[in-house]
C-alpha cells in the first residue's frame, strides 16, 4: 500500500464503513493517517477489580454481568448501572446518569474496557466508577494485542458507527502496511527547525511511546504533532504565496492617481479623515496604480469609517472612466450604502443606482441596461449583482462588504464581469492579522485601527428580565431629551418567521402599552423593500423615536441621534452580533448606552455578556469569540473558504502558523533549487483542493 491507496483496500473497511469514513473526508490511506486522535488516555494502570483503591484513576477489563436502567422516584432522571466482573473478587459497579442510550450498547455478557476515577459509594458500600469511559472489546482486539490497553491510548472522534476502537485498529494496520516514503517537506527546512521525518511523526502521533508526557500530548505539542501541524500550515502558506504570485502576474488596470481625482476626493469628504484612514487609502491607492489587479482586505472596527475609504477608492476608478460595483449581503445594508454613496457622489456628477432581488422586474431591466451601457457609474446591490444577465460596460473596481457572509465563488462570479478589475473586500469583524492572512490568503491586509475623533465610549450594562421596566423607563427619559432608541429581538432557533412574530409581538406591546404616546416603528427582513426604506428614512429623519427590529439593523445603519440600544434576550446572540448591534449607537457626540437584557444565562453566554460589558475593542471581542466558537464556526467555513485543516488548529497553533508562513514565503521567494520547488508545486497542486477545500480563484 501507499498513501494514495483507497481506504477500501485496508483490511476491516468494507463498503458500509467506507461510506461512514467518507463522511469524515477519509477516502485514502493518507486521509486515515492524518485523521489524528483528538485526545490521549494513559491506560497503563490496568488493575484487577479486587486491587482498586478509591481516589485512583485506573483501567479495568472485565465482562458485564448485570446491566439495568433505574428510574428515580424523586425526579425524571434515569440512571444506567452495569456490574463488571473479572474473577478477582466482588464486581465493580459503574453508573451513568441519564444513561438511557446505553441499554442497547452495554449488554450483559459483553467484554468491556473501562477507564475512570474509582470512588467508594458510601450509601451502597461498593467500589464504583461514575461515568467511566468505555470500549466494547471483541475478538479483533485479541489479535491486536495491547493496542487498546496497558499503554497511552489514542482517542479518535467517531465516524458514524466507526468508533474510536475500530479507528485505532485501522490506523495501526495502515501504519504497518505503508512503507516509509520520501518526505515531501523540504529537508533544509525540516532540519533547521528540528522536525522528525513524516513516517516517524505519524507513528508517534497515533501511538505515542510509553515515556511520552500525557499533558504535552493532549496540548498537541510533541515533536511528532508539531511536525504534522507545521507541515499542514507550510503547504497551505506555500499555496497561498503561489496564488498571490500568479495574481500579480496577471495584467490588470493601472489607475492614474491624477490631480483631478485628488480634488474630487477632497470635495466630497464630509469630514477630516483620521490618520488610519489616510494610511489605508494610501495603501489602496498605491495598489490601484499597479499594473496587476488589487486584491485587498480592509478591516476596521464598527464605526471606523471603512465606507468613506471605499468611496474614495471608487472616485479613483471613476476618474479613470471605469465603473464601480458594490456588493452587500442584505438589502438594508445595500440600501444604506446606496443612500450614503448617492449623498456624497451625485453632487459630484456620478450616477449611483441600487439593484436588489426585490426590485420590480421593469426597474431591474432598466437598471441592468444602465450598467451595461455605462450610464450608471456606481452599481450597488446584493447577490443580484452576480446574476448572469447583469453586465458592465467597463468595470474597474469591486467592493465587497461583509465578505464573511459571501462565498469565495460569489466574489469570483462578480470578478468575471470585468477584465481583471481591482477588488476591495471589507469586514467589520476584526480578526488578528495572522489569521486574516490565512483565511483571506489571496488578499493583502489593511487595518483601520482608530475611530473618528469625538466618539465617546458606549456605556454598556447587563440587566435581568426583572429590570425590564426600569430599562424601558430609561429609554423614555432618553427620548424625552430628543434622542432615539433601538430595541432588538433575537432570531429564534434561526427561524426568521419566528423572529418576525416575536418582533411583531414586542412592537405591539411597546407601541400600545409602554409607549402609546411615542412614535414606535417595526423593522424586519420580511417587510417589502419600499416599506423598509420608508421606516429607515423616517428613523433617520427623527420622526420615529423607538425602532423595534430584528437583526436586520446589525450592519450598515448609521443614525447619529440614536443613543440607546436595548438587546432583548442578549444571551442568545453571538459576540460578533452583539458588538455589531452596539455599534449602531455611539455615532454622534452625545453619550450612548447599550443594555443587554438577559434571561437564562449559561457559562458561555455569561462570558460573552461579560466581555461586552468589559471592552469595546473589536479585536479583543473577536479573540474571545474565536476562542468560544472555534475557527470553523467563527469564520463560517463554507462561506469564507476557511481551509479545512485536518491536524492544525488556527487558535491553538498560531505560533506554528506564523513560523510556517515565514518559512513558506522565504522558500517560494528563494528556493534551494528549481527541482525542489517544482516538486513542492506538484505536491501542492495534487493535494490542494482535496486537502484544504479551497477554491483556486480570486
Amino acid at each position: 500500500m501507499d498513501f494514495d491507496t483507497p481506504i477500501t483496500y485496508l483490511k476491516g473497511v468494507g463498503p458500509h464503513r467506507a461510506k461512514m469514513l467518507e463522511a469524515k473526508g477519509i477516502l485514502t490511506v493518507e486521509d486515515l493517517l492524518y485523521y489524528l486522535p483528538f485526545r490521549y488516555e494513559d491506560r497503563g494502570n490496568t488493575k484487577p477489580i479486587s486491587q482498586l483503591a478509591p481516589g485512583e484513576t485506573a483501567t479495568v477489563v472485565g465482562r458485564i454481568s448485570v446491566a439495568q436502567l433505574f428510574h428515580s422516584r424523586s425526579s425524571a432522571m434515569r440512571m444506567f448501572e452495569a456490574r463488571i466482573t473479572d474473577g478477582s473478587g466482588p464486581p465493580l459497579v459503574c453508573k451513568w446518569f441519564r444513561g438511557d442510550y446505553l441499554q442497547s450498547i452495554l449488554e450483559r455478557g459483553k467484554q468491556i474496557a473501562l477507564y475512570g476515577k474509582v470512588e467508594w459509594d458510601e450509601f451502597a458500600k461498593e467500589i464504583t466508577i461514575f461515568h467511566p469511559r468505555y470500549e466494547i472489546l471483541d475478538a479483533e482486539d485479541e489479535a491486536e494485542g495491547n493496542l487498546h490497553l496497558a499503554r497511552i491510548v489514542p482517542i479518535y472522534q467517531a465516524a458514524g458507527k466507526v468508533n474510536t476502537r475500530i479507528l485505532r485498529g485501522l490506523a495501526h494496520r495502515a501504519l504497518e502496511a505503508v512503507p516509509p516514503d520520501e518526505d515531501p517537506l523540504p529537508e533544509s527546512i525540516r532540519r533547521r527547525i528540528g522536525l522528525p521525518v513524516r513516517a516517524l511523526a505519524l507513528r508517534q502521533a497515533h501511538f505515542p511511546e510509553a515515556e511520552a508526557d500525557l499533558r504535552v500530548l493532549n496540548d498537541f505539542r510533541t515533536p511528532a504533532q508539531s511536525r504534522l501541524i507545521f507541515e499542514e500550515f507550510f503547504y497551505l502558506e506555500c499555496g497561498l504565496a503561489l496564488k498571490r504570485r500568479k495574481t500579480r502576474s496577471v495584467r490588470g488596470i493601472a489607475f492614474s492617481l491624477n490631480g483631478r481625482a485628488r480634488e474630487k476626493i477632497k470635495s466630497i469628504l464630509p469630514f477630516k479623515p483620521t490618520a488610519a484612514q489616510k494610511r489605508v487609502l494610501k495603501e489602496i491607492a498605491e495598489d490601484m496604480s499597479q499594473p496587476s489587479p488589487m486584491n485587498r482586505l480592509l478591516q476596521g472596527d464598527v464605526g471606523s469609517g471603512k465606507t468613506i475609504v471605499a468611496i474614495q477608492a471608487g472616485v479613483i476608478a471613476l476618474e479613470n472612466d471605469y465603473q464601480v460595483a458594490v456588493m452587500a449581503p442584505t438589502e438594508i445594508l445595500a440600501t444604506q450604502h446606496y443612500l450614503y454613496f448617492k449623498q456624497l457622489l451625485e453632487p459630484a456628477g456620478y450616477l449611483v443606482v441600487l439593484l436588489t432581488g426585490s426590485a420590480k422586474a421593469r426597474d431591474k431591466k432598466s437598471l441592468k441596461r444602465m450598467a451595461a451601457e455605462g450610464v450608471a457609474h456606481i452599481v450597488i446591490g446584493t447577490h443580484a449583482l452576480i446574476s448572469k444577465d447583469v453586465e458592465f460596460k467597463n468595470l474597474g473596481l469591486i467592493v465587497v462588504d461583509e465578505q464573511h457572509r459571501f462565498g469565495v465563488m460569489q466574489r469570483f462570479e462578480l470578478l468575471r464581469k470585468g477584465k481583471h478589475p481591482d477588488v476591495l473586500v471589507m469586514t467589520a469583524t476584526p480578526i488578528p492579522r495572522t489569521l486574516a492572512l490565512t483565511v483571506y490568503g489571496d488578499l493583502d491586509v489593511s487595518i483601520i485601527d482608530e475611530l473618528p475623533p469625538g466618539r465617546r465610549p458606549i456605556f454598556t450594562k447587563k440587566a435581568g428580565q426583572d429590570k425590564v421596566e426600569q430599562v424601558y423607563s430609561f429609554v423614555r427619559r432618553e427620548v424625552e431629551k430628543g434622542r432615539q432608541a433601538y430595541i432588538v429581538c433575537p432570531t429564534i432557533e434561526e427561524s426568521e418567521v419566528k423572529a418576525v412574530k416575536a418582533a411583531q409581538k414586542l412592537y405591539e406591546h411597546l407601541s400600545q402599552t409602554v409607549y402609546p404616546d411615542l412614535e414606535v416603528s417595526l423593522l424586519h427582513g420580511r417587510l417589502p423593500t419600499a416599506e423598509k426604506e420608508s421606516v429607515m428614512e423616517r428613523f433617520n429623519a427623527g420622526e420615529v423615536q423607538v425602532l423595534v427590529s430584528t437583526t436586520v439593523i446589525e450592519v450598515g445603519v448609521d443614525v447619529p441621534n440614536a443613543t440607546v440600544m436595548v438587546i432583548e434576550h442578549a444571551e442568545s446572540f453571538g459576540l460578533s452580533q452583539l458588538h455589531q448591534l452596539r455599534g449602531r449607537v455611539g455615532r454622534g457626540a452625545e453619550q450612548s448606552y447599550c443594555v443587554l437584557l438577559t434571561e437564562k444565562v449559561g457559562d458561555i453566554a455569561r462570558e460573552r455578556i461579560d466581555t461586552m460589558v468589559e471592552t469595546q475593542d473589536g479585536f479583543k471581542i473577536a479573540e474571545t469569540d474565536l476562542r468560544l466558537r472555534g475557527p470553523g464556526e467563527f469564520f463560517g467555513t463554507k462561506q469564507s473558504g476557511l481551509p479545512a485543516f485536518r491536524v492544525a488548529n488556527l487558535i491553538r497553533d498560531r505560533e506554528l502558523l506564523e513560523a510556517a508562513r515565514a518559512e513558506a514565503n522565504a522558500y517560494i521567494d528563494n528556493p534551494a533549487n528549481a527541482k525542489d520547488l517544482q516538486a513542492l508545486v506538484k505536491y501542492i497542486r495534487e493535494k490542494w483542493q482535496r486537502r484544504y477545500g479551497l477554491v483556486q480563484v480570486g
